[in-house]
């Protein structure tokens, strides 16, 4: 097995697996119950996704894909908004 994804939570790793899922990737979430400890434990690279080394290359291009959403979106998300305020 070969980490293909260090996730930032939960949610972005098992939306990787999912995603590896349906491509036929069998896919496994390591640290998803050690992100209880956080505050006791360091909580950087806790969460990672890993893959067989076979399907290491393709199942890389599908992780660096939906990260590269998820970081557009987060952007987005803490980009100030250009929406005029009522007042």
């Amino acid at each position: 097995m070969k980490i293909v994804y260090r996730a930032e939570n939960i949610i972005d790793a098992n939306l990787v697996k999912a995603a590896l899922a349906d491509a036929d990737i069998q896919a496994f979430v390591s640290g998803e119950y050690l992100t209880g400890g956080i505050g006791t434990l360091p909580a950087l690279d806790l969460v990672t996704v890993m893959v067989a080394e076979s399907d290491f290359e393709r199942a890389a291009r599908i992780a660096e894909s939906i990260d590269a959403t998820l970081r557009e979106r987060r952007g987005r998300a803490s980009a100030p908004s250009t929406k005029p305020v009522p007042t």
